[in-house]
């Protein structure tokens, strides 16, 4: 894909050199838990709540996203391995983290948030720590920044081959030691992806899907959301969700979901398909939708396929926020607490300090 950014030469584009601020996490993700974003899972819970026809349930907070920056015209200088470079470009919204690593051309990964899309702070926060470790990193947006679309609804699964691209393209990149690495909608997405990109050489999917679902649906006016991603301009396979219990709350959709996914074969992704291998993460007390169960689903459709080795780590303890960095302190205060998408923060950090080393590593072997 030609870039506006410039590869060694300095050629015009359009962007914004700036620093992240790595400690800081903001209203990040649906997908890392109350620790980290309690107000835009909020949002998602009632979208799908109207799915259900459950509007009666609450109208809950938003977490409204930070207006976008202007982007600004800039002549390209070499990128400094302590800069983050923003990519505003039509069909690439994005922002790049090259390795902080004399060793070139080097490892890359394409690395995507979940369901509250746009350029989080959270992922922002691994993707700095993935490039000390040498591995540059593409910070996808796939929705909700400014331009894209608002709902979790037929987004091309061609954005996710344009952010490929434009890796592969990079001067300082190895093209043949890029991976990809999403949590939760993200880590669906990567999955599905990697079955369309036999040249990828990692996949790693933080508390996964075993199956492409129906959208999210954010303009809470009753209307029943379509699938998730499209490709081609047609809506990709996408499995409904389950009936709505009480008990078990934004659990239920998914898991009832699952429970007919036999009837619906084609939403299962196809990961036989993928040829690198496949790392795993979840948590056991997950409350938000069943990552342990359908990461053994993905484990045991790759081994019935003839297809990648597939690497589970399980956390029974923890929930949503499983995977990920961990923080560097812990509050002893709010430690113990409950959290609603499953686990504690002691728990959840817990699992954290352990997978991540084990992440890394994997990435490192990988590519």
């Amino acid at each position: 894909m030609a870039s506006s950014l410039s590869q060694e030469g300095g050629a015009t584009y359009k962007s914004r050199i700036w620093q992240v601020d790595a400690a800081h996490r903001s209203c990040e993700a649906v997908i890392l838990v109350q620790s980290r974003f309690p107000e835009v899972m909020m949002r998602f819970i009632q979208s799908l709540y109207l799915a259900a026809g459950l509007l009666s349930v609450a109208v809950l907070s938003a977490c409204q996203a930070a207006p976008a920056p202007e982007p600004v015209t800039a002549e390209a200088p070499p990128a400094r391995m302590t800069d983050v470079i923003e990519i505003r470009e039509p069909g690439l919204i994005a922002n790049y983290y090259p390795a902080a690593t004399a060793n070139m051309p080097g490892p890359a990964l394409l690395m995507v948030g979940g369901s509250e899309g746009g350029l989080s702070e959270g992922v922002a926060v691994e993707a700095e720590a993935l490039r000390e470790e040498g591995i540059s990193v593409l910070h996808l947006s796939f929705y909700r920044f400014e331009g894209q679309e608002q709902n979790l609804e037929l987004v091309p699964l061609e954005r996710f081959d344009t952010a490929l691209e434009w890796l592969f393209a990079r001067g300082e990149v190895d093209a043949g030691r890029v991976g990809i690495y999403g949590t939760s909608k993200g880590a669906e997405a990567a999955l599905i992806t990697a079955t369309r990109h036999p040249e990828l050489e990692a996949v790693v999917a933080i508390v996964p899907s075993s199956v492409s679902w129906t959208g999210i649906n954010w303009d809470f006016d009753g209307r029943e959301p379509e699938a998730s991603w499209s490709l081609n301009g047609s809506p990709y396979p996408a499995l409904p969700y389950g009936a709505f219990d009480y008990e078990t709350g934004l659990y239920s959709l998914y898991a009832n979901g699952l429970d007919a996914v036999d009837a619906h074969p084609e939403t299962m992704i196809e990961v036989g398909r993928i040829e690198a291998p496949v790392f795993l993460v979840c948590g056991g007390s997950d409350a938000l939708w069943p990552s342990c169960p359908m990461a053994e689903a993905v484990q045991a459709r790759a081994g019935a396929m003839d297809g990648p080795e597939v690497t589970v780590l399980s956390y029974p303890e923890a929930g949503h926020g499983v995977g990920g960095k961990p923080a560097d302190r812990l509050d002893p205060e709010t430690a113990d607490a409950p959290l609603d998408w499953g686990g504690t923060r002691a728990s959840n950090r817990a699992a954290q300090l352990d997978n991540w080393p084990k992440t890394v590593a994997f990435l490192k072997a990988a590519l």
